[in-house]
């Protein structure tokens, strides 16, 4: 095994929270050494970072891949490319899929497609229910032995509380995971944009922020009866921050991410109807979108993730009520987190720690660090380089990014998993 060694590096180290200049050895597939002094070991090869951002490669819960079922919509192999450009070294995978991952036969497909295609890390996520229809759970010991690392229903929220009761409790029993969808279902059906006086002007119909809190605290209900481990997938308006914040207070294993769309575009951007823009849940008023950045700021929300939903053109060129919901973020979810750096909204240690560090402790990975002997995953990027985004160069196969032709800042320009490069740009 040959030893690499990155130098003149800007090391972020979310677990530190430092951001500082020095350097890494990267042998067998992990981190051996670093440091920040002039005198450095010998290695067989050297990597000159120029100066440059060296972070751990970003964790990316909640990855739609359209196999099995959808492949013209995005496979494993242009989700893989595409997640190595972004700088993503690990996509945990939803099991959204046609049909959904809900048996152990599903699931081993799927890993064996996405470890055949993709040239980045891929966790599988199972259903909670069967056919993610609510009504009788998965086979949650069998799946977990499947190599499923956490068990959810997507947007398809489990209304029925005896049979979600049953799942928590049975899950909590095995240590397993739950990623939850906090909406109400009832209030949130057929809505296309948020409550308030921009939707009524558009003549959308739309749905109150109320309806995530109302589905969160539900939830957070059932956690404190079942004492199961949770994780709510995205956490998009201020009303549902003080639920979050006494459940955490109260002990409960839980804790909360959110979408990149979420932090970086409010309910203003679909300004004349783009569809580009309809995302699950809605984006939100500006006032929520600034709460929204400041828990993850101080650390009420833990992790902030793409939710990638590729959508083909005929499910997009739709009036704006009936178009799918969804983005493509694989490739823009660090350019449009840079956003919230260069407007001094959050620093790069505590983006990573959102992007890397939290989703990797919360799935009890070694990554998302720099500590000697973690895995060797790492992203190396120029934060300040600016570009026009072009929908049609993004690699994956769906081109639905609300970002089109957005000015945007910061670059990757390399991706490495376990010491080898996956992706360098050119």
């Amino acid at each position: 095994m040959t030893k690499t060694l990155f130098t003149h590096a800007r090391l972020i180290d979310p677990d530190a929270g430092t951001d500082a200049p020095g350097w890494i050895l990267i042998e067998h597939r992990m981190i051996a050494a670093r440091g920040t002094g002039t005198e450095m070991p010998q290695a067989d090869a050297v990597i000159d970072c120029g100066g440059h951002c060296l972070a751990p490669g970003i964790v990316d819960i909640g990855v739609k891949v359209c196999e099995p079922g959808e492949r013209h919509k995005e496979s494993y192999r242009s989700a893989g490319l595409a997640a190595a450009a972004g700088g993503i070294t690990t996509m945990v995978t939803r099991p959204d899929t046609m049909p959904a991952i809900d048996s152990p036969e599903v699931l081993e497909f799927v890993a064996r497609r996405a470890n055949a295609a993709a040239p980045v890390n891929v966790l599988v996520m199972a259903a909670l229910t069967k056919g993610r229809q609510g009504r009788e759970m998965t086979e949650i010991g069998f799946l977990m032995d499947a190599g499923a690392v956490a068990f959810t229903d997507c947007d398809h929220v489990v209304s029925d509380t005896k049979v979600l009761s049953r799942a928590m409790s049975y899950a909590r029993s095995l240590g397993a995971l739950i990623i939850g969808h906090p909406q109400d279902p009832g209030l949130s059906a057929g809505a296309a944009a948020t409550a308030g006086k921009f939707a009524s002007l558009r003549g959308l119909p739309a749905v109150s922020p109320m309806a995530e809190r109302m589905g969160l605290d539900r939830d957070i209900a059932l956690l404190e009866m079942t004492g199961a481990r949770y994780h709510a997938d995205q956490i998009t308006t201020a009303r549902a921050l003080p639920a979050l914040a006494r459940a955490k207070a109260n002990g409960l294993d839980i804790t909360a991410g959110t979408s990149i769309h979420h932090l970086t575009l409010n309910e203003f951007d679909v300004s004349d109807y783009r569809t580009f823009f309809k995302v699950k849940p809605p984006l939100r008023s500006e006032e929520d979108r600034q709460a929204v950045i400041e828990a993850l700021r101080g650390g009420l929300i833990d992790t902030i993730s793409s939710m990638h939903t590729p959508q083909d053109e005929e499910s997009k060129r739709l009036p704006y009520e009936e178009a799918a919901s969804g983005a493509v973020a694989l490739e823009t979810l660090l350019p449009a987190a840079l956003r919230l750096y260069h407007a001094e909204a959050l620093d790069l240690p505590t983006l990573f720690r959102a992007m890397a560090l939290n989703p990797a402790r919360r799935l009890g990975l070694a990554s998302g660090r720099l500590a000697v002997g973690a895995p060797a995953d790492l992203v190396l990027f120029d934060p300040h380089r600016p570009f026009v985004l072009d929908r049609f160069a993004l690699k994956s196969k769906s081109k639905n990014t609300p970002f089109d032709g957005a000015r945007l800042q910061g670059r990757v320009l390399a991706t490495y998993v376990a010491g080898t490069a996956v992706y360098e740009a050119k």
